[in-house]
């Protein structure tokens, strides 16, 4: 049976949509997003997007690579937003197609604005993030009622790579019960001394959640004390979301997902 979705909005010429691509399974794409890469004309893509969901775009289209990666060549985010406006001013339908939610630590904002600075017109699709979808699919809630009634979500990565300066982590070691940290593999040993610093305890339990829903996820489940320790022995690459707090202990009840 064909499912026909009413009302899903024409991806005109001369607009950007920004779109989310979720964490890398296909099968969390939204339908939204599934349209966009039929319809796009260019696609101007991130690092991050699984090649499997590349293979649902419009074979006719013209792909642009535009992946950020920490500490490897990369255009700049200035040259990027430019890209988006000058083929938008070509009258046809650019997809820029980013992982995870463009408004969850992907820079989305900055490009949308400088659409709106130059005027062309646009949409935001979100998308799936990491620290939701990487943690269903860890078998980790983000929340549970009888654990957390909060949850932080923080970026461990500052523009240059360092630990970000502008994060009170004393604050959040306080006042979030559960942290959900992106970006963190590299800094993970600064974190954990900070957060053990604000009062939490070293034997507290992380997740480390290596390239979240793709065929080659890995969960590493530590204490906060040993996270750097056992992130190196078992050589666990970016990209990864790292989770503290109880809700990791149903990790080993909850892990439903067999890569």
């Amino acid at each position: 049976m064909t499912i026909r979705f009413p009302d899903i909005p024409a991806f005109e010429p001369g607009t950007v949509w920004l779109v989310g691509a979720g964490p890398g399974d296909p099968g969390l794409l939204t339908v939204l997003a599934l349209h966009a890469l039929s319809e796009a004309d260019v696609i101007v893509y991130d690092a991050l997007v699984d090649e499997r969901i590349l293979a649902l775009t419009n074979p006719a289209a013209t792909r642009i690579h535009a992946g950020k990666r920490g500490g490897r060549p990369s255009p700049s985010q200035a040259d990027i937003s430019r890209t988006l406006i000058k083929e938008a001013r070509k009258s046809v339908r650019v997809l820029r197609l980013k992982g995870g939610d463009p408004f969850i630590f992907g820079r989305g904002g900055e490009e949308a604005r400088a659409l709106a600075e130059a005027g062309i017109p646009f949409r935001l699709v979100p998308g799936i993030t990491a620290g939701i979808g990487g943690l269903a699919y860890a078998g980790i809630p983000a929340t549970h009622r009888d654990i957390n009634s909060a949850v932080a979500f923080v970026t461990g990565h500052a523009v240059g790579g360092n630990l970000p300066d502008d994060v009170d982590w004393e604050a959040l070691g306080r006042g979030a019960p559960v942290l959900v940290i992106y970006m963190a593999l590299n800094n993970i040993e600064a974190i954990a001394h900070k957060l053990i610093e604000a009062g939490r305890n070293p034997t507290e339990p992380v997740a480390i959640i290596s390239r979240a829903t793709t065929p080659t996820q890995s969960v590493l489940q530590t204490t906060l004390a040993a996270a750097a320790h056992e992130a190196r022995v078992q050589s666990l690459k970016p990209p990864a979301i790292v989770v503290v707090g109880r809700t990791v202990e149903l990790h080993s009840i909850l892990n439903w997902f067999t890569p």
